[in-house]
């Protein structure tokens, strides 16, 4: 097996153009695993830790970063060599649905080695940062010795483990609207981290526009929107806005149902197909509670 270790983004991009085959590697959570038991052997490597430009973020206000600094700016461009434990110290505030869901990856070790860019690498229909990354609206940063390109995020899944990669091409970073309203993520598992999720779903209320985002992890071939539940709470929605009071059972258990018709689960050692959607249903009406509660008692920009 080959190792590449590029110290550049302009070195890595030229090793993964040389070499389409080679596996991107940054925290190796996932591909470790893998190569320990003998389920993957690539034919090269190409280690991205030395590229510093893969493990920065920043906003389009300028605030280069600085947990410390000024929140301006209207997007985050997340670095794909982000690790978890960054988000949840460094972006919590901007990044509310993305940092919970952080929070339920692994242990504090992993936390400290995975990344967004390496769940997008494999495109697993149950990373835990895909639902965020759908409901808050995100694009994924691309880039090859071509140049770069920009992929919605509900476009990036092609099935599972398939993405709209080129095989010349790497993630380098995701862009991602920092919060204008209450965002929520939940998952269903046999413990809170640690864990592969049975199921999960993010929520974002985005009260500029009235429009509410949703995403659907680990219950279909890959995550998720459940367009049809973000039409109907967006008309529910609509007048509540401005005098928001407690949403009627009604509205939150059709929301449910909505989510968890959109869902494509099968039958699996975690799961049936038919637990899948009942536990989806419940995430759905409590994620929306929570994110209108925490809207309507300005609280939402302390939920991080």
């Amino acid at each position: 097996m080959e190792f590449l270790r590029p110290a550049s983004l302009t070195e890595a991009l030229e090793a993964k153009a040389a070499h389409p085959d080679a596996t991107p590697i940054a925290g190796g959570t996932d591909l470790m695993v893998e190569l320990n038991f003998d389920k993957r052997r690539p034919s090269a490597l190409l280690d991205l830790t030395g590229v510093a430009e893969l493990a920065e973020w920043d906003t389009d206000g300028g605030s280069g970063g600085d947990p410390g600094g000024d929140p301006g700016g209207d997007t985050v461009r997340l670095g794909a060599c982000v690790p978890y434990s960054r988000i949840i110290g460094e972006l919590g505030g901007r990044l509310p649905g993305l940092a919970m869901a952080a929070r339920t990856v692994g242990s504090p070790q992993i936390r400290n080695r995975g990344t967004v860019g390496g769940n997008l690498g494999s495109a697993s229909p149950a990373g835990d940062a895909h639902p965020p990354l759908l409901a808050a609206g995100a694009a994924v940063e691309a880039a090859s010795t071509r140049g770069s390109r920009r992929i919605p995020a509900a476009e990036f899944f092609h099935g599972p483990k398939r993405s709209a990669l080129a095989a010349d091409e790497l993630v380098v970073a995701v862009h991602l609207p920092v919060a204008t309203g209450p965002q929520q993520f939940s998952k269903v598992g046999t413990r809170n981290a640690m864990v592969i999720a049975v199921c999960s779903f993010s929520l974002a209320l985005h009260p500029e526009t009235g429009a509410v985002g949703t995403g659907i992890g680990s219950a279909g071939p890959t995550p998720l929107r459940a367009e049809d539940a973000q039409l109907f709470a967006a008309a529910e929605l609509e007048g509540r806005w401005e005098a928001p009071g407690p949403l009627p059972d009604s509205v939150l258990r059709r929301f449910g149902e909505l989510v968890a018709a959109a869902a494509k689960p099968i039958d699996d050692v975690r799961g049936t197909a038919e637990y899948r959607r009942h536990a989806l249903a419940v995430l759905a009406r409590r994620t929306l509670t929570w994110a209108w509660d925490d809207y309507r008692t300005g609280s939402w920009s302390r939920c991080a």
